[in-house]
């Protein structure tokens, strides 16, 4: 007889509410599915190296420079080969593409290919990974548009709203996966004592109260008037929202995800500090798309100061966008200011 203490039945896992809302889709053949379970299996073998990362002499810079003019980091690299090495054998892919590295990664020949596309920053906020500040792996899934073969350039430079699913790993305190398939946000936790994500914040919604602003001030004296006009707003000046409090990590996935938990708006808006980023700072393809799919499944919004983020249809693989995310009244509001102030802005693809 299978007793019923302790009551496990509420214990679920990350296979079992994938496969689950698999069923949303009737015609789905679990492909998607073991994308998102593949994701995962990647996201725990990263997790296993960041927490060992101090003793497994793997802190610190590689020689190699990467496509954004970057220095990579050792766990950087690490990160990417584990996400690509996980899913090139899988025949559920078509092409990947990842921020550190300049073309699509095509499939190799000896592998089949699939009907799906994977963009991924294999981790974002490396720059403080020798700080112990928290990272993480930001992925997004489209279905390809080239009928079959290797998945070429136009399936990977397609607008987010095309997007079939979108999530990030936060490696932290704890590790954490928070996932959509446009069925609401979902997040899990890593339980290291059997290895496995469970649920632990169904259904995440933004709060309609924000709590929090996350912007880098230092860099204020660059940004146009619309911007610094809208930061006052946030401060309470301008007639604007009293008790916000500022907080900013420079770890975009670390910010977003207090934000989604709490309430309240990241930006990094394009500024005139770097002649050479003119059209701000983050990439598209891998960190603007992938959360704000996120944002707007969880209730929020995100722009870049014009355009919805997903609306935005992408020119280059690595093309770089202003990004205003979160409570969707608060992107608004930034909207607001910058077509008041800045009325020769215009959305320009990098």
């Amino acid at each position: 007889m299978i007793s019923n203490t302790p009551d496990h039945t509420n214990i679920i896992t990350i296979e079992r509410h994938i496969f689950e809302t698999q069923l949303y889709h009737p015609e789905a053949t679990g492909v998607l599915t073991n994308i998102l379970y593949d994701i995962a299996l990647a996201g725990k073998v990263i997790a296993s190296k960041t927490t060992r990362a101090g003793l497994a002499e793997i802190l610190g810079r590689t020689e190699q420079v990467n496509v954004q003019d970057e220095v990579v980091m050792k766990l950087d690299d690490l990160a990417n080969n584990t996400i690509y090495h996980l899913n090139i054998h899988s025949g559920r892919l078509a092409a990947m593409a990842s921020e550190e590295d300049p073309e699509v990664m095509p499939i190799p020949d000896r592998y089949p290919t699939g009907k799906y596309i994977l963009l991924y920053d294999p981790l974002d906020g490396s720059s403080n990974i020798d700080f112990n500040i928290p990272i993480g792996t930001i992925f997004a899934v489209y279905r390809r548009v080239t009928p079959e073969g290797p998945g070429q350039l136009v399936d990977c430079l397609q607008p987010g709203r095309n997007m079939v699913a979108a999530g990030y790993i936060i490696y932290g305190s704890s590790t954490m996966l928070v996932y959509t398939t446009g069925h609401g946000v979902h997040g899990f936790t890593l339980d290291p004592s059997v290895g496995e994500f469970l649920l632990s914040h169904p259904n995440i919604t933004i709060p309609t109260s924000p709590k929090y602003f996350s912007v880098n001030l230092g860099y204020e004296m660059y940004w146009s008037k619309g911007v610094q006009k809208y930061t006052s707003y946030l401060q309470g000046e301008e007639g604007g929202i009293h008790g916000l409090s500022l907080r900013y990590v420079g770890s975009l996935v670390a910010d977003f995800h207090r934000n989604l938990l709490a309430g309240g708006v990241f930006y990094y808006p394009a500024d005139r500090k770097d002649p050479q980023k003119p059209h701000g700072k983050l990439r598209l393809l891998y960190e603007a798309n992938p959360l704000a799919f996120l944002a707007e499944q969880a209730g929020g919004g995100a722009s870049d100061g014009v355009t919805p983020i997903l609306d935005i249809k992408p020119q280059s693989l690595h093309q770089r966008t202003p990004l205003f995310i979160g409570n969707k009244d608060l992107v608004d509001k930034a909207a607001d200011y910058i077509n008041q102030y800045d009325r020769q802005l215009e959305a320009v693809p990098a």
